[in-house]
């Protein structure tokens, strides 16, 4: 161990659409919507993560909130890279430190990701200092995070439905066999339900609200066991121009999310069609396995069983399957050298 190595920390990073997460020292030290605000007249970043969040949709002309990721790609290179730059500079860990310490790095990417948009996260990585960059495939990390074992020569299917894609793969002896990687996630969700309000109630709502009715009543089956309550939801009337609330339904979200649902269904069952036969039959046994947020949909799992026949797992934490999978990668480079992108 030389001297760099005493110099450098290491961080596994989450780089979603929605939520960043970073993992140091074993800990998920940051879990933050990816949003930054910018002052449109200076330029400058006034607010990144939970505090940009806050000011979405409620802004003047001279704040501008921005999702520096579209469909888990950067979108805005230079947002995205003062977004990871304040992230990391508020490690609680790294604050401490007199020199700015170097870093060796897993970034998580999607796996329908083209070179080019590898190359800008791997340079976003190394301005802010990364010295070894490593990029890990989504469904990968994924499946370490749930404790698949993905080395073997076994199939395992991973749902992952996150804020920008949902990626799905068939993984075996450490590789993805076959895989899609689909457009439609949570935030087509959260538009859906926009979309609803403002067909059916004449409510107009913003992004934030319908995120809320997606989290509190959202639902992929118009019959569920244990329902949630009905929502009262506020916004303005489209006819009138007044604020107004109405209550609603899980049902509703379940109509309003229906299309959606169906195209993440049809992925799967295409996947499922060009999966080899030797590993479909693992498949058949081992099921099908769900994580990011989009798996904490009500009934969504019960949806998609019905649709396969199989059985349909939720990863503990969905949220976080996917950084716990990177971080573990991180740990043992050497185990998933065969897997990490250098």
């Amino acid at each position: 161990m030389g001297f760099f190595d005493f110099m450098t920390e290491d961080i596994a990073i989450d780089l979603g659409t929605a939520n960043t997460l970073i993992i140091h020292n074993d800990k998920v030290v940051i879990d933050s919507p990816s949003i930054v605000a910018r002052d449109r007249i200076s330029g400058k970043i006034i607010a990144v993560g939970k505090e940009a969040n806050m000011m979405q949709g409620k802004t003047h002309e001279n704040i501008k909130t921005i999702r520096p990721l579209k469909d888990g790609v950067i979108a805005d290179f230079d947002a995205s890279e003062k977004m990871i730059s304040l992230f990391i500079k508020s490690i609680p860990a790294l604050k401490k430190k007199l020199f700015k310490p170097a870093l060796r790095m897993v970034i998580c990417i999607p796996s329908g990701i083209t070179e080019v948009e590898m190359r800008a996260v791997k340079e976003s990585a190394e301005r802010v200092n990364g010295k070894e960059v490593y990029l890990i495939h989504e469904p990968m990390a994924a499946a370490i995070g749930i404790g698949v074992d993905i080395m073997q020569p076994k199939g395992n299917m991973i749902v992952d439905i996150g804020g920008g894609t949902t990626e799905i793969a068939v993984i075996a002896l450490g590789g993805i066999v076959c895989d899609k990687s689909v457009k439609i996630a949570g935030d087509v969700f959260t538009n859906d339900i926009v979309y609803y309000m403002r067909t059916q109630h004449n409510l107009f709502v913003g992004e934030s609200t319908a995120e809320k009715i997606k989290i509190q009543i959202g639902a992929a089956l118009e019959d569920l066991e244990t329902p949630p309550e009905d929502m009262s939801v506020q916004g303005r009337d489209l006819l009138t121009g007044k604020p107004k609330q109405v209550d609603v339904s899980y049902r509703e979200i379940a109509k309003a999310l229906d299309k959606s649902i169906q195209r993440i269904e049809d992925a799967v069952m295409e996947t499922l069609s060009q999966t080899p036969p030797e590993l479909a039959a693992d498949i058949y046994n081992t099921g099908i396995y769900l994580a990011g947020g989009g798996s904490m949909l009500r009934g969504l799992d019960k949806r998609i069983s019905q649709k396969t026949d199989l059985p349909v797992y939720i990863a503990e934490d969905p949220l976080r399957a996917v950084v716990r999978g990177t971080g573990m990668a991180l740990k043992n480079i050497q185990k998933f050298k065969s897997i990490l992108i250098k």
